[in-house]
């Protein structure tokens, strides 16, 4: 399952609801802005500084959903084995996106 499908439904499912509004409301803007970043990021590939900035925002955004999701786990919102696969996925991505912004010359379009 997709991080992004099981993250919301654990939210939906194991959050109390006055968490509704502060940490699963961050949880959400982070993890949907990685996406959004890195769409952003490939739309720039023209230009090399443009796509490396937005793919670091991304990183940084993955990131900090991985520090809400051990908060949530520290918290006992959720479990650890429930934040172990979001964490393993996670840190795919943050691979990912380090390795493409440290080589954008094999992403970018050249001139």
């Amino acid at each position: 399952m997709d991080a992004a499908v099981t993250l919301f439904f654990l939210m939906k499912k194991h959050f109390p609801k006055d968490e509704q509004f502060s940490l699963v409301d961050q949880i959400r803007r982070s993890s949907r802005s990685v996406p959004s970043n890195i769409s952003e990021a490939w739309r720039k590939r023209r230009y090399p500084a443009a796509f490396t900035a937005k793919l670091n925002d991304s990183e940084g955004e993955a990131a900090e959903t991985q520090t809400h999701l051990e908060m949530a786990k520290r918290c006992g919102y959720l479990t650890a084995e429930q934040v172990a696969p979001l964490d393993r996925e996670y840190e795919e991505i943050l691979a990912m996106l380090t390795e493409m912004a440290a080589n954008p010359d094999k992403w970018t379009i050249r001139k």
